[in-house]
């Protein structure tokens, strides 16, 4: 990872082992992060291949999603499955709110 960057914005995730990881590079002032995104950052571990952690954007506040201490050095591939599974659950409950929004303001009427 570039010195200059805060961390890596992961764009998209492939579901298949081989598949794509798609990032962009987070500037230092970047702002927080959007609700259901997902920031990585690494760096080489102090043993062994690479310290991996991940942020995920909640609607008030950031979290930390997850470590992966000493990864190897194929860790995209590691991670990868975790990265989907959450994408997958913050879209269905972003459509979730959405929908019972709607119920609430529909039943109001």
């Amino acid at each position: 990872m570039p010195a200059e960057v805060r961390g890596a914005l992961v764009q998209s995730i492939s579901p298949l082992p081989d598949g794509v990881l798609d990032i962009t590079w987070l500037p230092p002032e970047a702002p927080k992060l959007a609700h259901g995104r997902i920031r990585l950052h690494w760096q080489p571990a102090s043993s062994t291949g690479w310290d991996i952690t991940a942020h995920l954007g909640l609607s008030t506040t950031e979290v930390l999603l997850a470590t992966w201490p000493s990864a190897p050095d194929n860790w995209p591939d590691l991670v990868r499955p975790t990265l989907y599974e959450v994408t997958g659950l913050c879209a269905a409950l972003a459509m979730a709110t959405t929908a019972l929004d709607l119920s609430n303001r529909l039943a109001g009427t």
